[in-house]
């Protein structure tokens, strides 16, 4: 995530390209194997922190090579390559990303334009933004100048999760290292176009992930969505056209502009290209940040990246695949399922942040369900009536289900309760605490009853012992 300048002629930087295998009529062949990522195909390549973050190192890895050339090719060039690299967006939602910065080239009517990084990584399960914001900034400080180019913004807003400290601190050296150098600021790189970049630390509420709470935040007022429309393009930041995008979607870009669209697009199954970042954490025996193809099996991932399950794959009981705001499937989707963002709504779950949650079949799959909503609960901003009062509810019936001390009626009444929270409310938070809930209710039905008739079981034992002892006494 940093916005660098290039140096011209004096850094000499290989890049690989692969393509699809062409057929003999000259068609584009169908690739059915994913995953395995080469060495010289990794956007991060120190994503580990194994060499320096700062510039000198940051230049010896090929970061603000050749910027200079891709600013002064233009906005409309820049939007048009990362179109064509079918980049979606990488915070969750999966929105095109060159459709979204196009709507910002509109003709100019006065007012300043802005680029916002939301990178207030607070997903229980997700640490992909930190490592890039700690190992690699000025990946995402180059991939600002070249976004904001794009959609020709005065300024950029990096957006830093207030229990970030380290991490802020590290990307406003990295961010003075680039005005020094004279990446960033007046004429940038040597192109005339003056760029700014700020970093401003949240208060730790995770609602402020959300675009409009974000922008709320940095304005000074209450991290608290607005309602849409209008929509940031058009009102955003301080009441100016502004675009709000993942760490992830704007670091990746430097490198798309340099080795091309189409290069990007020659990884993952379509509609799904590119590299990813995933988070293997949970149950597996080494879990890890880790860059690789889109659509790889999450079988292969776990097994190849997290060293597998602990106690065998067999032991698996279910798996989170993106982040704790989308509902876990259980193993027998995880045997065959890709992670890529269709694939994963196919199985009624969702790609979100890629943060891979494993649990083996020592997990207590309703306890953990019941401490995801606890957060939500806690997280929730208390604007929406359905999100503040259902959130509560969905909150106590869980830890109802936990003992058991409910009756099968319930399990029908959480999920039309978690329902009622979807499409009312002005953002995603309420969806977020709904799904997890939706994806136990699904998969693990019979866990819940099971539960239910054990304690049931146990209450009937204590009343007839307590009733013995009454007569007894009598």
């Amino acid at each position: 995530m940093s916005i660098s300048r290039l140096v011209c002629g004096s850094l000499k930087f290989r890049f690989c390209v692969r393509s699809y295998s062409v057929s003999s009529e000259g068609e584009k062949s169908i690739k059915t194997k994913f995953g395995n990522l080469k060495d010289e195909d990794r956007i991060f390549t120190n994503l580990y922190g194994r060499h320096d973050w700062k510039l000198k190192g940051a230049l010896s890895r090929g970061d603000w090579y050749k910027t200079k050339e891709i600013l002064l090719k233009g906005e409309d060039w820049i939007v048009k390559e990362i179109t064509k690299s079918g980049l979606r967006g990488r915070g969750g939602a999966g929105f095109p990303a060159g459709l979204k910065w196009s709507f910002m080239n509109k003709p100019h009517d006065g007012r300043p334009r802005y680029l916002v990084v939301n990178a207030d990584e607070g997903e229980p399960g997700t640490c992909k933004d930190r490592e890039i914001m700690r190992h690699d900034p000025h990946k995402l400080i180059e991939g600002c100048l070249i976004a904001g180019r794009a959609m020709g913004a005065r300024a950029a807003y990096i957006y830093i999760r207030g229990e970030f400290y380290n991490e802020s601190c590290i990307l406003q050296m990295a961010i003075h290292e680039a005005y020094e150098a004279g990446l960033i600021g007046r004429n940038a790189c040597g192109t005339g176009y003056d760029f700014d970049v700020f970093v401003h630390r949240g208060a730790g509420a995770y609602i402020c992930g959300e675009e409009t709470a974000l922008l709320e935040s940095i304005e000074g007022k209450q991290g608290k969505p607005r309602l849409k429309p209008p929509f940031p393009a058009d009102v955003g930041l301080f009441g100016c056209p502004t675009t709000v995008t993942n760490v992830e979607t704007v670091a990746v870009s430097p490198t798309i502009c340099r080795r091309g669209g189409s290069w990007f697009a020659s990884f993952g199954r379509e509609r799904n290209h590119g590299t990813k970042l995933f988070c293997i954490s949970g149950h597996v025996h080494t879990p890890c940040t880790v860059e690789e193809e889109m659509s790889i099996p999450l079988k292969e991932l776990i097994e190849r990246h997290g060293g597998g399950v602990i106690g065998g794959w067999d032991n698996l009981l279910a798996v989170i695949p993106g982040g704790s705001s989308t509902p876990v499937i259980p193993k027998q989707i995880c045997n065959d399922v890709l992670m890529d963002f269709d694939a994963l709504i196919e199985a009624k779950t969702g790609l979100g942040t890629a943060a891979v949650i494993v649990m083996n079949k020592q997990t207590d799959i309703v306890k953990a369900i019941a401490r995801l909503s606890l957060f939500y609960k806690h997280e929730s901003c208390g604007q929406c009536t359905p999100c503040r009062e259902g959130c509560s509810w969905l909150n106590k019936m869980m830890w109802r289900f936990v003992d058991g001390n409910s009756v099968p009626e319930e399990v029908d009444m959480i999920w039309e309760l978690s329902k009622q929270l979807e499409g009312h409310t002005i953002c995603a938070l309420a969806e977020a605490a709904a799904w997890p809930v939706q994806g136990l209710v699904r998969h693990f039905r019979p866990e819940l009853e099971a539960r239910m008739k054990k304690f049931e079981t146990l209450r009937k034992n204590i009343q007839k012992i307590q009733k013995e002892k009454v007569l007894h006494v009598f």
